[in-house]
C-alpha cells in the first residue's frame, strides 16, 4: 500500500548537526512513499540496509525534485532503484532516500526515425522484457543488443553496460543508445548525447548511477526476426572451444551467427551442474558415452542462434547453419539444437525464474561474481579456476565467452581489460540457503579467493557489476581512468549524494 506523505515546512537545512529525520522533515513538496521493506533487500540476498524513505516517482521531474530536496539536507543520499536485482547492495541507502524508479516505467515509450534509422524512447524504469514485448507487438522491431534475463531496467543495465550473445557484434547495451535524459546529483534534469552534454552522457554510460539517473534512454532499433534457430555444442578441450568461439565472433556480420555465448558444465550427471542443464527440451537427452575418456572434469558448451524469417527456405538455413558448424571442432555427435520464436528465445530464462520460484530458490542469497578475463589469460582461468576450485560446479550457470574491446566505446565509465578480445564470467549460483545449501560466506569466500587468485597471478582482468569496500580498490578498478572519474564525480555529483550503496564516494567528501 502507498502511502502519501505532505511535508510543509522547511528546517536544519543547513544544520551540520541535523538527524536524518530531521533531512526528511525538511522536505518541501509532496512525495509518494512506499514501504522501505521493498528495499531494505536485493536479488543478492546478502547485504541489507535501511533507508529512511522509499518514493515512488512518477515522472523525471519527481526525480528531479526529490534529488534537489535531499540535496538541501545535510545529510540525505539518494539511490536509484530498478528492480531490485543488484547483488551486492548497490542499489541501497543507508538512511538515505530509494527511488523506486520502476514507478517511471510508463512516462516514455515513443517510436521515431532519424534519417531513416528507427529508435524507440523508453523510460529508464522500463524492463527490458517490456521494452521487447512493446516494440515487437507495435513495430516489429527491436533493440539489437540485450542481456539474458530481461526483467532488469533499461536504466539499471545502461549504468553498468548490459551484455549477452549479441555484444560481439553491436557491442554492449551502452554502446546501442544514442541519446539519455539524466537527472544528475544537483537535481537537474539534462538531456544528453554525443553531441549534446556530452560528458554527462558518456559519464552516465556505465557510471555505476555515480553521476546521474537515467531517466530516459534513446535505442536503435533494427527489424525483429521471427524465428531462432537455437543450437548447443559440446567440447571436451578448451583450447578446441575457445578457438572455435573467437572464431565466430571475428565474422563480418551476415556470415556468422547472430548470438555467441558458451558455458561451462561438470562432467557428470548432477541435474544442477552437470550434462542434464545441456539439453533445451524434454524430448532432448545427453549421450555421455560420447564424450571422450581424455576429457577433464568439466566440459564446455557453445551456446549459438541464427536468425531467420518465416518466409525464409528451411534449406537456407540447413545450408548456412550446416556451413558454420562444419568449420567447429565440437565433440562429434553432441549437438543439439530447436527451432523457436525469436521473442520466446529472449526470454529463455523467464522459465528459470519460473522455476528457481517454484523451488524456492529464487529468493535465496545469490553469491554471484561477474568478471572480464583478457584472452592472454583465460586458458590458464580455466586451468586454475573452471578445473580445481570450481570443478564441482557452482549450482547455477557458469557462463564464459568471448566478447571483442572494438565494440566498447572507451569514453564510457565502464572499464574493461586491455585485449582485443577478452572473455566475461559467469558464476550465476542458484543455490538453497542452509541447511540444504552450503553456508553463503563460504562461497563469498570462493569468490574472493578466485579474485586474489587472479590478482597473484597477474592475470588482466576486471570485475563487472564491481563491488568494493574501499576506495583503493576501487582506484585499482579504474587504473588510469580513476581520476576521469573522479573528475565526472565532482562535475556532475559534487555533494556525492548519488548511489551511497557503491561504497565509492560518501556525501560532501568532495567538498
Amino acid at each position: 500500500m502507498i502511502a502519501y506523505l505532505e511535508f510543509e515546512h522547511f528546517v536544519h537545512g543547513n544544520d551540520t548537526e541535523s538527524s536524518p529525520n530531521d533531512d526528511v522533515s525538511s522536505l518541501q513538496t509532496s512525495f509518494h512513499f512506499a514501504p522501505n521493506s521493498i528495499a531494505t533487500k536485493d536479488f543478492g540476498g546478502m547485504k541489507s540496509s535501511n533507508p529512511l524513505a522509499v518514493i515512488r516517482p512518477y515522472s523525471t521531474a519527481d526525480v528531479a525534485r526529490a534529488v534537489k530536496a535531499a540535496a538541501t539536507t545535510a545529510n540525505l543520499t539518494v539511490a536509484a532503484r530498478g528492480n531490485g536485482h543488484s547483488i551486492n547492495g548497490q542499489a541501497m541507502a543507508e538512511k538515505g532516500l530509494v527511488l523506486d524508479m520502476r514507478a517511471t516505467a510508463e512516462e516514455h515509450f515513443q517510436l521515431l526515425y532519424l534519417e531513416g534509422v528507427p529508435y524507440v524512447d523508453v523510460s529508464g524504469g522500463a524492463l527490458w522484457e517490456e521494452v521487447l514485448k512493446r516494440c515487437v507487438s507495435q513495430f516489429q522491431l527491436v533493440p539489437r543488443s540485450w542481456t539474458d534475463y530481461l526483467g532488469l531496467t533499461v536504466g539499471g543495465t545502461l549504468s553498468n553496460a548490459g551484455v549477452s550473445g549479441q555484444t560481439f557484434r553491436y557491442g554492449p547495451q551502452t554502446a546501442n543508445v544514442t541519446e539519455l535524459e539524466v537527472v544528475n546529483g544537483k537535481g537537474e534534469s539534462l538531456v544528453c548525447s554525443e553531441n549534446q552534454n556530452s560528458e554527462l552522457f558518456f559519464a552516465s554510460l556505465g557510471g555505476l548511477g555515480q553521476f546521474g539517473i537515467i531517466t530516459r534512454a534513446r535505442i536503435i532499433l533494427q527489424q525483429a526476426p521471427d524465428m531462432v534457430r537455437w543450437i548447443r555444442v559440446i567440447y571436451s578441450e578448451f583450447e578446441d572451444f575457445t578457438k572455435d568461439a573467437e572464431w565466430l565472433v571475428t565474422l563480418p556480420e551476415g556470415d556468422g551467427f547472430d548470438y555467441v555465448e558458451g558455458f561451462v558444465v561438470v562432467k557428470n550427471d548432477d541435474p544442477c551442474n552437470g550434462w542434464p542443464t545441456i539439453p533445451m527440451g524434454s524430448n532432448q537427452t545427453f549421450n555421455p558415452v560420447r564424450i571422450p575418456s581424455s576429457a577433464g572434469p568439466v566440459l564446455y558448451c557453445l551456446e549459438l542462434a541464427l536468425h531467420y524469417r518465416k518466409t525464409s527456405r528451411s534449406s537456407d538455413v540447413d545450408t548456412k547453419v550446416d556451413r558454420l558448424l562444419g568449420g567447429l571442432r565440437f565433440v562429434e555427435g553432441v549437438k543439439f539444437e530447436d527451432d523457436v520464436k525469436y521473442v520466446d528465445f529472449l526470454l529463455r530464462v523467464k522459465r528459470v525464474e519460473e522455476d528457481a520460484k517454484a523451488k524456492g530458490i529464487w529468493d535465496a542469497p545469490h553469491p554471484w561474481l561477474n568478471m572480464f578475463v583478457s584472452k592472454s589469460d583465460i586458458a590458464d582461468f580455466d586451468r586454475e579456476v573452471f578445473k580445481k576450485i570450481l570443478n564441482s560446479g557452482v549450482g547455477g550457470p557458469i557462463l564464459v565467452y568471448p566478447l571483442l574491446r572494438s565494440k566498447w566505446d572507451d569514453r564510457h565509465s565502464v572499464v574493461v581489460p586491455d585485449s582485443n578480445i577478452f572473455y566475461i564470467i559467469a558464476l550465476l549460483r542458484f543455490i538453497p540457503p542452509p541447511p540444504k545449501g552450503p553456508p553463503t560466506d563460504k562461497l563469498v569466500a570462493q569468490n574472493n579467493a578466485i579474485i586474489q587468485l587472479c590478482y597473484n597471478k597477474g592475470f588482466n582482468f576486471k570485475l563487472y557489476l564491481p563491488h568494493y569496500l574501499t576506495q583503493e580498490n576501487w582506484k585499482r578498478h579504474f587504473g588510469d581512468k580513476w581520476n576521469r572519474f573522479v573528475q565526472r564525480k565532482h562535475n556532475f555529483d559534487p555533494l556525492a549524494i548519488l548511489a551511497p550503496g557503491q561504497k565509492i564516494f560518501s556525501r560532501n567528501q568532495l567538498q
